[in-house]
């Protein structure tokens, strides 16, 4: 990477922290091939940038956050949904592995994508997690695309409980319940499951738990899951949960694990796919935006 490259991405992480209107003004067009209308955004994507630029994100923050969205959803009455938390460390090199059980699994808390099952029955390399985390924990995930509320998490890595289920749709890793809440309205629930490092399987259900693929655009690693998740027996409860944790903010998808009949809180994302969503379809993306309530703007335009 030349000096050229380095200024010009430190400029861009600049004007993500300070003026996230300019960085989504330069980048919409090039995406979705159009301007965002600012005084009146249309889908669920436009909306949530709106969101990102003319609302109080301090709640995303501390809620985006693996480890203080648990306080959160003790706050709400929901202690019963969190998994067990072994050990927080604010450096990977601190993690006391001698006392975490025989298996677990490691995240950090300002990211996506480090997930880490570790099984003493398998090897593993200490050395190696440890740089890894590090790493990570150096790194700003809200600079990869636009999604200032992230930098200011303050990083962890979390060992929580290891969660396994031996649902026969999904063999290669849990079934992620991806619920879509509006201010304590639930409107609908994306399924992820069979997923690896090359695709996932996704399907959109209702609340009746009908299977809906003409809300999906299925492309790149976006399978089709065909419907062929089974309807939870805790869906009521999932649905409830969700109603319960999304009072109060105009949009979140909160997502759950099942492991037999019980199900787990995952996270709160605020900004799902960082609000630049492409798997569904125009129609879809509408009906999303159309259950958000904009609040009045509490931030001062910016560009």
């Amino acid at each position: 990477m030349n000096i050229q490259q380095i200024l010009k991405g430190q400029v861009r992480n600049f004007l993500i922290d300070h003026y996230p209107k300019l960085v989504i003004d330069l980048d919409w067009p090039r995406e979705f091939g159009h301007k965002i209308d600012w005084k009146n955004p249309r889908d669920i994507n436009e909306k949530i940038q709106w969101l990102i630029c003319y609302s109080d994100t301090n709640e995303w923050t501390r809620l985006a956050d693996k480890y203080r969205v648990r306080d959160f959803v003790k706050e709400r009455g929901l202690e019963h949904i969190l998994t067990r938390l072994y050990g927080v460390w604010d450096n990977a090199q601190d993690i006391s592995f001698d006392d975490l059980p025989d298996k677990f699994v490691l995240k950090c808390n300002h990211d996506s994508g480090s997930t880490l099952v570790v099984d003493r029955s398998k090897k593993f390399n200490k050395e190696q997690i440890i740089s890894f985390y590090n790493d990570r924990l150096k790194k700003k995930f809200g600079y990869k695309i636009c999604e200032p509320h992230y930098n200011k998490i303050k990083p962890l890595v979390l060992a929580e409980e290891c969660l396994e289920d031996n649902i026969e749709v999904s063999k290669t890793s849990l079934v992620d319940y991806k619920v879509w809440a509006f201010n304590g309205r639930v409107k609908a629930i994306w399924v992820c499951h069979n997923r690896t490092s090359d695709d996932k399987f996704v399907n959109v259900y209702d609340l009746n738990w009908s299977y809906h693929p003409e809300y999906s655009v299925f492309y790149k690693y976006y399978r089709d899951g065909k419907g062929s998740v089974p309807r939870p027996k805790c869906l009521k409860e999932m649905i409830h949960a969700a109603s319960v944790l999304s009072k109060g903010f105009p949009q979140v998808r909160v997502d759950f694990y099942i492991v037999g009949e019980r199900l787990y809180f995952g996270e709160m994302t605020f900004t799902g796919t960082a609000g630049r969503m492409k798997q569904y379809t125009e129609d879809f993306l509408k009906q999303l935006g159309d259950e958000i309530e904009l609040p009045p703007k509490q931030i001062p335009i910016k560009f």
